[in-house]
């Protein structure tokens, strides 16, 4: 199997890697689409603080369910599915608050473990979702949009407020959206004509 892998700042290679198997509660996906976002590209240069080399980027997620290790249940062959690329301890301070987002031990698909940059990627069962109705595409598309949405609701938007979005790439079309269902006015600044028409 081959995948790319960044080696070391600004530098790359394609390795040959063994099929991968599912274990216990964990699931193969065949890798359909992948989104490369910021932190990748950050990565690529060198300048994200978290990354370790040589690391197979990838973490913006679609594909099909081909093999199902022990003991899994909520996905089938054949599923359609996203992946959440984070990971939980279950057991630093802030995993036994609830806190799972800001768990002290996380493992981000791309940064701190090797991504989906390859045809086959193993991950736990409750790291996929199922979505009815959207397709390998937009599953893909989920985690960065969600992003912005996440901020919009961070931020309280509440409707009548007006938003100003600088950048209008994915996550920034998610924050639009996600302002927009609150109701706000929103002016989205971007220096790219397409992105603003589709913002």
């Amino acid at each position: 199997m081959k995948n790319l892998r960044i080696t070391a700042p600004r530098s790359f290679d394609i390795v040959e890697r063994p099929e991968p198997t599912p274990g216990p509660g964990e699931v193969l996906l065949r890798v359909a689409y992948i989104g490369l976002c910021g932190s990748d590209l950050s990565s690529w240069r060198g300048l994200n603080p978290l990354v370790t080399y040589p690391r197979i980027p990838g973490h913006e997620v679609s594909g099909t369910v081909i093999a199902l290790g022990a003991e899994v249940t909520a996905v089938s062959v054949g599923d359609t599915v996203l992946a959440i690329p984070y990971t939980a301890c279950n057991q630093c301070s802030a995993c036994a608050a609830g806190r799972f987002n800001c768990c002290r031990n996380n493992q981000t698909l791309g940064v701190q473990r090797d991504g989906a940059l390859g045809g086959l990627l193993v991950l736990p069962a409750e790291k996929l979702l199922r979505v009815p109705g959207l397709d390998l595409t937009c599953l893909a598309l989920v985690e960065p949009l969600s992003v912005g949405f996440h901020a919009a609701a961070r931020a309280r938007v509440a409707a009548g407020e007006t938003v100003v979005v600088i950048g209008c790439g994915a996550v920034g079309i998610g924050a639009v959206a996600g302002a927009a269902a609150r109701g706000a006015r929103v002016i989205a600044i971007d220096v790219d004509q397409r992105k603003l028409d589709l913002a």
